[in-house]
C-alpha cells in the first residue's frame, strides 16, 4: 500500500513541491527505472536527477511506467557546468527534455556555479527564458552561496526559488538557510543523511529514534522538515523508500531539533561552491 504522498511546500512563484523527495543518483538502465517507477508508487512525488547523473532517461521512463497522473509528480534536472552561459543552457535543456521525454521540466537547477568560468548569470537568464516560455515552471540553483544569489537577483530581476545544497546535522547551514528565508528561497538538502555515516549512530539521534518509536533515520529526515528543508534522501531500496517517506505523522519538540543540529562539525563534501568545478 502507498504511502500518503508528503505535503506541499510553497515556492516563491506560486508553484508547490513536495516536502521530501527521492534522489536517483545511480538509478540506471532498466533497473534504475523500476526502482524510481517503485517510488512513485508508494508515494514519492518530487524526483531528482540531473544530466550529469546520466539517467533521466531512466526517471522519464519510470514516469510513463506508473498509473500517476503527469501534473502529480514534480520533476526536476540540472544544467552541468559545461553547459554555462546563454545559448548553452538552451539546447542543454532541450537535451534534458527530450532524455525525459517530458512536455515541462517542473523544476530546473544550475548545478554548480562555477565563479571561475563566470557565465551561471547568463546560464540563468535562459532559466527565465525558458519559464517565460511555458517549459520550465520554477527555476532555481544548486550550490549557490549568498553572493551567488544576490548577483543573479541583481542581474536577472529574478531570485531563484529553490537553492539545493549539502545539509545535515554535521553541516546545518543556518546562515545560508537565513538568507534563503530573507530571500524567499526554499531550502532543498541533499546528501540529508551525511552519506549514512556515523550520524545515524549518533547517541543524541538513536535516543531521540526511541522516544519517538522511529528509527535514526527518521528522525534526522524529520528534522529536515522542522528546519524548513526539502531533503532528497537517495535509496533504491524499496523498504528503505517507505522509511524515508513516513516522517509526517510525528513531531520532535525544538528542544530535539536544536539537540541534533548541535551535532555540527561542518561539511562532508569537498563542495566549496566557491572553488568546486564539476563540468
Amino acid at each position: 500500500m502507498a504511502l500518503r504522498p508528503a505535503p506541499s511546500v510553497g515556492l516563491a512563484d506560486g508553484h508547490t513541491i513536495p516536502a521530501l523527495g527521492l534522489g536517483t543518483y545511480g538509478m540506471d538502465g532498466d533497473e534504475g527505472a523500476a526502482q524510481v517507477a517503485g517510488a512513485i508508487e508508494s508515494g514519492y512525488r518530487l524526483l531528482d536527477t540531473a544530466l550529469n547523473y546520466g539517467n533521466e532517461g531512466a526517471v522519464g521512463e519510470a514516469i510513463r511506467r506508473v498509473d500517476v497522473p503527469r501534473d502529480e509528480l514534480v520533476v526536476t534536472t540540472k544544467l552541468p557546468g559545461r553547459h554555462h552561459g546563454y545559448e548553452e543552457a538552451l539546447a542543454s535543456f532541450e537535451e534534458s527534455r527530450a532524455t525525459l521525454g517530458v512536455d515541462v521540466v517542473d523544476l530546473y537547477l544550475i548545478h554548480w556555479p562555477l565563479p571561475r568560468v563566470d557565465k551561471y548569470v547568463d546560464a540563468f537568464r535562459a532559466f527565465v527564458r525558458l519559464q517565460e516560455d511555458g517549459l520550465v515552471r520554477s527555476v532555481g540553483v544548486s550550490n549557490f552561496t549568498e553572493a551567488h544569489l544576490q548577483r543573479l537577483a541583481d542581474e536577472t530581476g529574478v531570485v531563484p526559488v529553490v537553492n539545493q545544497v549539502e545539509l545535515h546535522p554535521y553541516f546545518p547551514q543556518a546562515e545560508l538557510r537565513a538568507v534563503h528565508e530573507r530571500m524567499g528561497i526554499v531550502t532543498e538538502s541533499w546528501s540529508p543523511l551525511a552519506k549514512q555515516s556515523e550520524l545515524l549512530t549518533e547517541s543524541v539521534v538513536t535516543e531521540i529514534a526511541r522516544a519517538h518509536g522511529k528509527t535514526p533515520t527518521q528522525v534526522v529526515l524529520r528534522w529536515h522538515v522542522q528546519l524548513g528543508a526539502v531533503p532528497v534522501p537517495k535509496s533504491a531500496d524499496p523498504g528503505r523508500q517507505r522509511e524515508n517517506l513516513d516522517v509526517f505523522d510525528f513531531e520532535l519538540t525544538e528542544a530535539e531539533v536544536v539537540a541534533i543540529s548541535g551535532l555540527e562539525r561542518g561539511r562532508l563534501w569537498d563542495g566549496d561552491p566557491e572553488t568546486h568545478e564539476e563540468f
